[in-house]
């Protein structure tokens, strides 16, 4: 919940990786049911807990899109109930506009323009960002997004899920001289980016060197596997955000999205903007998965421009974050 005078008032993440990890990912028809049965005991908490009656509220924003339809249309139908029920007009939010604008929920704003890393399990996008609603897609991944490439990956490694936070855990003990992956397309002009190649090494480079290893060398093995991996994705991002600044011209650069939340990622970008004599940008690591305080944040910039929804509403599973119109 935020308000315009104080700010994030309460947020709450309802956690499903228990319910899915049963079957190694998200079951979109478990994920929908679920939904419905958290998101009214949710709410009335999130109310007790900013001290606030229904009354209270001028609006309510959702999730609208991309994502799975299932569980959009939950989150979509209970939104606008509420809207309607309460008197107050309702917003339909892009989910990746929600992580571009999570920053701005922290004391320090990154000031307009500046460039945008959108890195998570579905998407890694470069934006120039000219103000809210004012995207310019840079570059994007044309194949595994990054968070998407550490999951499959992971597997790949038997690491469990989610996989992501498990193989960047076990980076951490990785040796970072023991093998080099591919940085993908890179050694060409644009910004485009492709991370399935990046899977696809992984494995033969398991499979080869695994055979010769046993017991705790293979562990070790599964280390510096993953150290390889992370160190060239970190990599591959850093060189085509330099770019992207470089091209543009834009002094301040934001993280945003589940894969910004990775250390070495975060680390690594404020040393090249500190070289760089710029200024990087990420929200807190609870704020950089899906959460509610960035949908609330967003809805809230476009129903004070005089933004709403109609008496209906609608969800866009693809839906392109260059269409929204500018605040």
């Amino acid at each position: 919940m935020y308000g315009s005078h104080d700010g994030l008032l309460a947020h709450a993440v309802y956690s499903q990786i228990e319910l899915h990890a049963e079957y190694g990912g998200v079951v979109p028809e478990l994920a929908s049911r679920d939904h419905v049965r958290k998101l009214a005991p949710m709410v009335r908490q999130l109310l007790s807990d900013a001290g606030l009656e229904a009354r209270d509220i001028d609006g309510v924003a959702y999730t609208a899109g991309p994502g799975l339809a299932g569980a959009l249309l939950v989150g979509a139908a209970f939104g606008r109930s509420l809207a309607w029920g309460w008197g107050v007009p309702a917003i339909g939010i892009h989910h990746m506009e929600g992580h571009l604008l999570a920053p701005m929920l922290e004391a320090e704003q990154p000031p307009f323009p500046f460039v945008a890393l959108l890195v998570s399990g579905g998407h890694t996008q470069l934006v120039l960002v000219e103000g809210v609603g004012r995207y310019r897609l840079l570059g994007e991944s044309i194949d595994d997004a990054a968070g998407e490439a550490f999951d499959k990956t992971a597997k790949l490694l038997d690491l469990g899920y989610p996989g992501g936070p498990a193989l960047a855990k076990l980076a951490e003990q990785g040796d970072p001289g023991r093998f080099r992956f591919p940085r993908p397309m890179t050694d060409r002009p644009g910004l485009d980016f492709s991370f399935s190649g990046l899977k696809t090494f992984a494995l033969t480079t398991w499979q080869q060197a695994s055979a010769a290893e046993s017991g705790a060398d293979r562990e070790r093995l599964k280390a510096d596997i993953a150290r390889a991996f992370e160190d060239a994705v970190v990599d591959t991002l850093l060189i085509k955000c330099r770019r992207a600044l470089e091209q543009t011209g834009a002094g301040s650069l934001v993280l945003a999205g589940g894969v910004s939340a990775n250390h070495r990622l975060r680390e690594a970008v404020g040393q090249m903007m500190t070289k760089l004599g710029g200024r990087a940008y990420y929200p807190r690591p609870e704020l950089c998965t899906d959460n509610g305080a960035m949908i609330a944040y967003a809805g809230w910039q476009r129903l004070r421009a005089g933004q709403h929804e109609g008496a209906g509403f609608d969800i866009r599973p693809r839906w392109a974050m260059v269409d929204l119109p500018a605040v």
